[in-house]
């Protein structure tokens, strides 16, 4: 969506808040032994104080409250009785939805004693994050934004997964347009002033070629290679960095 009035962006940003906060209270949760079902109960309580919703459940009935991939597992994982372990990553991944609007953001937490790579691996997609927000500013050509991510992660010497992208967000979970996270020389549209996006790099330490588990939902990496994911929901301006929404 691009915002057309003050409650516009005030509606955004209390979904923002919730994302926020709901990341901050499942970060604190995170340890050795916990399930990823657990985790999810977390989310789950932080929507319900704030009378949120899950947006992947509202959407497409999700079988949770919030995608929560470990290690291989690079998107839509769903909570189970899996227990984290020691040296594990865990991707969380919150959309929830507020009074009509959507924010969408993911950190990728190390569970216990954080093993070297995959600690590199995590800092390379938060720092890709960082690079997109940088090149996404009204007038420029959406695959800058690309163009800053896929650099700052080659350069760290890992890979993007480019079958998913970041999206635009705002009255429905997924809205136009796709926002890759490669240089793809045709997606040279201008970004507009007030436009609502994620930017959210997807990384593998090895094969960028995806997966789906039985349960119709998760995607891993097909060599097993962990992966790391970082996102935010930003509102585009001009003259100045976007308006980050989840942080």
């Amino acid at each position: 969506m691009s915002i057309d009035s003050p409650a516009d962006l005030a509606g955004l940003r209390a979904a923002g808040a919730v994302v926020a906060a709901t990341l901050r209270e499942c970060r604190r949760a995170v340890r050795p032994g916990l399930t990823t079902a657990e985790l999810d109960a977390v989310a789950a309580r932080t929507f319900a104080r704030h009378g949120a919703q899950s947006g992947p459940w509202l959407t497409y009935r999700f079988p949770g409250a919030i995608c929560i991939s470990v290690n291989d597992e690079v998107v839509h994982g769903v909570p189970r009785a899996r227990r984290l372990r020691d040296g594990d990553i865990v991707k969380i991944d919150v959309t929830a939805e507020l009074d009509g609007y959507y924010a969408d953001a993911c950190i990728t937490v190390p569970v216990g004693r954080p093993k070297p790579a995959s600690a590199r691996l995590a800092a390379a997609s938060q720092a890709a994050l960082r690079k997109g927000i940088e090149a996404a500013v009204a007038g420029a050509p959406r695959n800058a934004i690309g163009r800053a991510v896929e650099t700052e992660v080659q350069k760290r010497g890992f890979h993007v997964i480019r079958e998913l992208t970041g999206h635009g967000i705002g009255r429905r979970l997924h809205e136009k347009p796709d926002v890759l996270n490669w240089c793809d020389p045709l997606d040279d549209e201008p970004l507009t002033d007030g436009l609502v996006i994620t930017i959210e790099p997807m990384i593998s330490a090895g094969s960028t070629e995806l997966e789906e588990l039985e349960d119709g939902w998760t995607l891993v990496t097909a060599d097993g290679s962990r992966s790391a994911h970082f996102e935010h929901t930003m509102v585009i301006r001009r003259d100045q960095p976007p308006l980050v929404l989840t942080a």
